[in-house]
């Protein structure tokens, strides 16, 4: 059995959540998995039993070929997993993609703001991301609303790429007025989820994904968000594995200012020109 494939049985047992699979994954030495290797693993008998389970569950196997009608799936294993990914504290073990995963090896700029953003945000985007994809760059965002849908649109209305992280799983749109960005994304850029496809939104889940959208990114660009914000969540996640930070200076009387003027005192880059320079 394929380890992408052992890692989504596992990954559909109810008993074994993340801590157990990163247990179980550290574990695996060879691109093919069978009983004497589950049984070779050093692991506590009853994780061994379970991972036993999940190999000679045959219900799984149903399940397994709908989801990958549904989208394609990679493990943390597979070459189509992002090299930066790989880096960070707590990395997926699976991913659920929809579209084109040669992005992933492209450079990438997650770009992310507040959800209630002004008229700002949308002026800055629809200027600073033409000259991002000039200059061949993936833009990356959450799909949620405001700034990262903003980016999204900005990126497809200007034909660049874009790839959306998702808190959800793949058969669901949140929120649902994004629903024709993100089946526009499936079809021209990526859309990635850790999450099964029936998963469906929780508010957990969005702090969760902001791990990834810092870790498959080289730099981080925050435009509007205020100074306690999943924005700012993402950026100093970014900031503890070595991502560029950048943000975009607003007015002090302005409350979603305050997030990315805090981030500049703190030693992030001003994005003062639209022709900046990663």
């Amino acid at each position: 059995m394929k380890i992408t494939d052992f890692l989504l049985r596992l990954k559909l047992q109810k008993n074994i959540g993340y801590v157990k699979m990163l247990r179980i994954a550290s574990q695996i030495t060879s691109n093919d998995i069978s009983i004497q290797t589950i049984k070779n693993m050093n692991l506590p008998d009853n994780l061994t039993q379970s991972c036993l389970a999940a190999y000679n569950d045959t219900g799984i196997e149903k399940i397994i070929i709908r989801i990958k009608k549904q989208c394609y799936p990679i493990s943390f294993f597979d070459n189509e997993y992002p090299d930066a990914l790989r880096q960070i504290y707590r990395p997926p073990l699976v991913l659920f993609t929809q579209g084109d995963l040669s992005l992933l090896k492209n450079k990438i700029v997650t770009i992310v703001g507040a959800r209630q953003a002004t008229n700002y945000s949308q002026v800055v985007l629809d200027k600073l991301v033409p000259n991002l994809i000039k200059n061949k760059i993936v833009i990356a965002s959450g799909l949620a609303k405001g700034v990262d849908v903003m980016a999204h649109k900005a990126t497809l209305k200007n034909k660049g790429k874009t790839i959306a992280v998702v808190g959800n799983g793949l058969n669901h749109f949140y929120p649902m007025s994004n629903y024709q960005v993100q089946e526009q994304i499936a079809k021209s850029g990526l859309i990635l989820s850790e999450y099964l496809p029936d998963t469906p939104p929780r508010p957990f889940r969005f702090p969760e994904r902001n791990r990834i959208l810092a870790g498959i990114a080289q730099s981080v660009i925050v435009t509007e968000a205020k100074e306690k914000s999943g924005s700012l969540i993402t950026a100093n996640l970014a900031l503890q594995e070595n991502r560029d930070i950048f943000a975009i200076p607003g007015p002090i009387t302005s409350v979603l200012s305050a997030g990315p003027n805090k981030l500049i005192a703190a030693g992030a880059c001003p994005i003062t020109d639209f022709e900046f320079q990663l």
